[in-house]
């Protein structure tokens, strides 16, 4: 048996969409899709394809409608661009202000304007970008993930609104001018897209998968693959049986994808395919009429209302679950967190589609006048971005406190080298919660340079006044580098010149397979370059992974440096690293308290007796070693507060405000190492 319908042809343009044809199977293929992303993210904290299948689903339909305008006609961008305004807008919206509420409630003031910042981006579909831009992972921890950073793919679908009608008027323009076959064009169009978004996509998910889980051009295949079966979807004829097969193996499969893909490594890349083809069964399929069809079940009543509502359940289920792990202190929901999640998320999802959704689409906005959705859209923008306005003045103020070095009442790293106990002040700690994303010593344009031996050889310095006294390089990854706030101090009291050499994930390391991109070539551009600058010392780690169960080494590569340096005659201080946490201590702090228990790290857990660069044979003589493991934990413990100062900013760096109180240790460290 055949399907059986009327194919719509360039010669007839009024003739029946195909999507209409499917849209049972559609509502119910999308409220499929929706519940497996919610139920994945709530208990697997991982994604099963769903976002793949809407973004296909997206693809089929608009470059269905797309065709059919272009063949009557044109396409009219105003109204389609107003009725994707009156859609997308009013939920979000929603969204959007009650996720600003409960993150002042719930949101360690220390991700105050990260969030700010993403909704901002997630109000005018940009999200994903911002995601680029800091290279989050979708599928880190879920108390830590951002309240709106699901908004990340419906950023990609506004800027498909966006990009795919003016790509289609282009071709129609091109067609009319040329006497092609529209369908044929569009269709060659769609395929050079797809293999491009595609290999795209194969390429960097090997070699950055964060990265290219969020990125627009690695998803486009996607939408195109959903509009290349637009096209030919009403001329396919297959046997009834056939469809009946294939309806349950894309049900099936797309059931199956998030259980057995590690989707968090191989997404989306080739893996993708996966869902997106299971949803090309289930569309081919179409409407079987038989009793044991998938369609049947697809196209019930209860999968067409979650279809209904599957925009406001996306919406609703993700900062849903974030909050509900900051408010209970878990990292992932148990059986009864986790159905009171999904219960209230759909409990909102229907009000927002009965009470915001369907009034503002059913109304007169965008019919009465020419412009009248895109006023709406400015409207429902409006508190959204006033609201972003005002927590941001809010954070802004909060963040804001006064320079610590040499006031009494905040002595942090002083407390222990004099071993007295901290000033009372009321609780009061420094940097605010607010001001923690900004502790870390940052250089503008103007104090730096790129090297020409390497791109990513960045070269910064801090002068004092006069000609510089000591030449003091600061090489490596982050940890090294924020010691740089410890130096800074002795800059004019000593006429210190400092000189950041740094890398982010990349220590001063000879070892050829070092993960961090380019690490080894960077490394010895960095050698080449200390070779011609001749420092007076080069400061960097002596350890790393001084994590729980006492993990601390000094790996082979570094010692390797060492001795290049000392054949060079240049003096390393390796500074003994501090521990790495498996939770944020200011964060905790925040919290709990700064004094509470579950906060505090035993030192004993983290520092073996001896430092492991102390066992290792001829080292040599050039290289010194400071520990300052006393000063990060004293009295046995590793404490989130030190001298009213916070020690971390994340979980495994260190304040600059904390390490400036450290200053006269780390200049009396390095006069006696070095006899100046």
């Amino acid at each position: 048996m055949t399907i059986t319908q009327t194919r719509p042809t360039e010669q007839n343009p009024s003739s029946q969409s195909s999507g209409r044809r499917y849209r049972p199977e559609l509502q119910g293929l999308r409220a499929l899709a929706v519940v497996l992303v919610v139920v994945y993210h709530v208990w697997l904290g991982r994604v099963s394809g769903g976002v793949d299948v809407f973004f296909l689903i997206t693809g089929f339909l608009i470059t269905g409608q797309l065709f059919r305008a272009s063949l009557r006609g044109g396409i009219e961008f105003r109204p389609m661009w107003g009725r994707m305004i009156k859609r997308l807008l009013p939920a979000s919206t929603v969204v959007l202000l009650a996720t600003m509420a409960l993150a002042v409630v719930f949101l360690p003031e220390q991700r105050w304007f990260g969030t700010i910042r993403e909704v901002v981006a997630s109000a005018l579909f940009y999200e994903n970008w911002v995601l680029v831009a800091t290279s989050t992972d979708y599928f880190a921890d879920h108390d830590t993930a951002s309240v709106v950073q699901h908004f990340w793919s419906l950023s990609i679908q506004g800027q498909f609104y966006l990009l795919w009608p003016l790509l289609i008027a282009v071709v129609a323009l091109l067609v009319r001018r040329a006497g092609w076959s529209l369908r044929r064009t569009v269709f060659a169009v769609l395929v050079v897209v797809f293999a491009a978004s595609l290999a795209l996509s194969v390429w960097l998910t090997a070699e950055n998968q964060p990265l290219a889980y969020f990125m627009t051009p690695t998803r486009l295949w996607e939408f195109a693959l959903g509009g290349m079966l637009a096209l030919v979807i009403d001329r396919v004829a297959l046997p009834r049986l056939l469809r009946i097969v294939l309806g349950w193996v894309g049900v099936v499969g797309l059931v199956l994808c998030g259980l057995v893909l590690t989707v968090g490594q191989v997404f989306p890349g080739y893996a993708a395919l996966w869902p997106t083809m299971s949803a090309v069964c289930v569309l081919l399929a179409g409407a079987t009429e038989s009793e044991v069809g998938a369609d049947r079940w697809l196209s019930s009543r209860p999968l067409e209302y979650v279809g209904n509502i599957s925009y406001a359940l996306y919406l609703w289920h993700w900062p849903l679950l974030v909050f509900f792990l900051l408010a209970t202190d878990q990292t992932e929901p148990d059986i009864v967190g986790g159905l009171a999640i999904i219960g209230v998320s759909f409990a909102l999802s229907a009000a927002t589609y009965h009470f915001v959704e369907q009034p503002v689409r059913n109304s007169r906005i965008g019919q009465t006048t020419r412009w009248g959705a895109y006023r709406f859209g400015v409207v429902a923008l409006v508190p959204v971005l006033a609201a972003a306005v005002v927590w941001q003045v809010v954070s802004t103020n909060r963040a804001s406190f006064a320079p610590v070095l040499d006031d009494p009442r905040y002595p942090g790293a002083q407390v222990i080298a004099a071993g007295i106990p901290s000033p009372e002040t009321g609780g009061s700690v420094v940097p605010p919660f607010a001001a923690l994303p900004d502790e870390w010593v940052a250089f503008s344009d103007d104090e730096c340079r790129i090297s020409p031996r390497n791109e990513d050889l960045r070269i910064c310095t801090v002068d004092p006044s006069g000609p510089p006294v000591r030449r003091i390089a600061v090489v490596g990854d982050s940890h090294s580098q924020q010691h740089i706030a410890a130096l800074i101090p002795s800059v004019e009291k000593r006429g210190w010149q400092i000189i950041s050499i740094g890398k982010g994930g990349c220590p001063l390391t000879a070892d050829p397979n070092w993960p961090e991109d380019n690490c080894p070539e960077w490394n010895e551009a960095v050698i080449a370059e200390l070779a011609e600058m001749r420092p007076d010392v080069v400061v960097t780690m002596a350890t790393r992974d001084v994590r729980f169960g006492l993990q601390e080494r000094t790996p082979e590569g570094y010692v390797e440096q060492w001795r290049k340096l000392a054949d060079l005659g240049i003096p390393v201080v390796a500074l003994r690293d501090h521990p790495r946490y498996d939770y944020d201590p200011s964060e905790c702090a925040h919290q709990k308290g700064i004094d509470a228990p579950e906060c505090m790290g035993r030192k004993a857990d983290y520092y073996p007796p001896e430092p492991p660069y102390a066992s290792i044979p001829d080292i040599p003589p050039t290289v010194s070693f400071v520990d300052f493991s006393d000063y990060f934990c004293a009295d046995g413990v590793c404490p989130p507060v030190i001298g009213n100062v916070l020690v971390y900013l994340d979980d495994n760096h260190v304040t600059a405000t904390y390490l400036e109180t450290l200053a006269p240790q780390m200049e009396q460290e390095l006069s006696a190492a070095l006899g100046w």
